[in-house]
């Protein structure tokens, strides 16, 4: 088939699946977020214990040789179990066109897909792509020969849960479970060194088609960890080279280091630096009508009303720098009736973080804060003392910085932060109490890295 054919012949078939996908009433985002994996691996490596534990947290379905030809009623399941019987290696065709047929099915539209030992080589891998089967995530595992011959020949399953077990590593408590296990079908411990040659001489061609969606983990390793490293991968977006505006939003106690690290991000980064209360007092500073009316309420000790805040902000917003460059927004919003607000304007942020410090840090990093009024530095007692006795002898305090208003605004912080967090349940958390530089770099992971897939679950 010439490659124009095979661009129209998948276009197509994209498209009648998308159909399909509207049919069943999946909209587009939720299409774009349902499960599609692949797990490959060398026998004994562990896809079938990985392909099951990832179908109970995803609420997927697993597909496998096995659910193939003996767990479902398909049009070519008898033509394919005729090839078994008679001990013939199946096409690869025929094989596509089964795991075709079994994907058109309504579970896997609606709930997503495991595919477990598929593909098995390069022609099986541009098959399923002309069909417009396209995994989202590969997950490929590995382990060393040795140890992947010790597993099979103590590999053993159990026939009413499918759960896989081993003689030596993995042998079940329950006198129940160890009576049912049964050997698995599979290859001898005669034939398992040819399954891994030929193995290895597939997963080349597998790999050129699927590199840039595929990672590979390691196997040999217990089996938390080796699950625990999939979830993580599969539950992640792959980076996009689409042009990204970061609209992020920090929440944390004062002195969590908020505004340091929206600095570094508006150096590195080119996004507009937003703190809120610095804004209300430039809009002061500017004397115009506007800011007339804010300083009647800083004034006056009375917090500036929600809607007067949101105006000054929604218009900060809506400038060229920030529409282009991105932002990082801070001190605002303090409740979730102010976080409705900012999202109801339009303004709604792709990566929100809450930064955790324990109190008695805060005391330490607030309490021992000095200006020196003479040229407008800052020092610290602990962090960064004054070089001279002479500055030492003049450096003030901020009344905010003693420890009773630092109790107070610590308090006033907490008050909202649950129902806050609750609002952004996509939000990170970010542990403040370390080297600020450890702290940029895990926000800035957050950033570029895209965020975590939701599952949707069937109505």
């Amino acid at each position: 088939m010439c490659f124009s054919c095979l661009t129209k012949d998948f276009s197509y078939k994209l498209s009648k699946f998308c159909h399909i996908n509207i049919n069943h009433g999946i909209s587009q985002t939720e299409v774009e977020l349902i499960p599609r994996i692949c797990v490959l691996g060398p026998p004994a490596s562990g896809k079938t214990t990985v392909a099951l534990w990832l179908c109970k947290r995803l609420d997927a379905i697993r597909i496998s040789q096995e659910t193939l030809l003996f767990k479902e009623a398909l049009a070519l399941t008898e033509e394919a179990r005729a090839y078994k019987e008679r001990k013939e290696k199946i096409p690869n065709a025929l094989w596509a066109n089964l795991i075709q047929e079994r994907l058109s099915n309504v579970d896997c539209i609606k709930q997503g897909w495991i595919l477990e030992g598929f593909p098995e080589n390069q022609e099986q891998a541009w098959i399923l792509q002309s069909s417009g089967i396209i995994p989202r995530h590969v997950v490929a595992l590995y382990a060393p020969d040795t140890v992947l011959i010790e597993r099979n020949s103590g590999k053993r399953i159990d026939p009413n849960t499918e759960e896989v077990y081993h003689t030596t590593f993995d042998w079940p408590h329950d006198t129940l479970i160890q009576e049912r296990l049964v050997k698995p079908e599979g290859p001898s411990e005669q034939e398992i060194p040819k399954k891994l040659l030929e193995y290895h001489r597939n997963f080349p061609g597998i790999f050129q088609i699927y590199q840039k969606v595929l990672k590979s983990i390691n196997a040999d390793q217990p089996s938390m960890d080796v699950l625990s490293q999939v979830l993580t991968y599969v539950q992640t977006w792959h980076r996009s080279a689409a042009p990204f505006t970061p609209r992020i939003v920090f929440f944390g106690p004062p002195g969590s280091g908020k505004s340091l690290q929206a600095d570094l991000l508006a150096q590195k980064y080119s996004v507009v630096n937003i703190c809120c209360g610095q804004l209300l007092k430039e809009i002061v500073a500017g004397k115009t009508k506007l800011g007339e009316l804010v300083k009647t309420y800083i004034d006056s000790g009375y917090p500036v009303p929600d809607k007067l805040v949101i105006k000054i902000l929604t218009e900060r917003l809506s400038t060229l720098d920030c529409m282009t460059n991105g932002w990082v927004l801070y001190g605002f919003p303090r409740d979730v009736e102010q976080g409705q607000q900012l999202q109801e304007s339009h303004f709604v942020p792709n990566r929100v973080f809450f930064f955790n410090l324990p109190y008695e840090s805060i005391v330490e990093r607030l309490s021992q804060r000095r200006t020196d009024p003479v040229t407008g530095e800052r020092y610290h007692s602990t962090f960064r003392p004054a070089p001279t006795p002479e500055i030492q002898a003049r450096l003030r305090q901020n009344p905010r910085d003693k420890e009773e208003n630092i109790e107070m605004r610590v308090e006033s912080y907490y008050r909202n932060i649950k129902d806050l967090e609750d609002f952004y349940e996509d939000a990170f958390y970010v542990n403040a109490d370390q080297d600020p530089f450890a702290v940029f770099e895990f926000i800035e992971s957050c950033i570029i890295k895209p965020l975590p897939c939701k599952k949707f679950k069937s109505p």
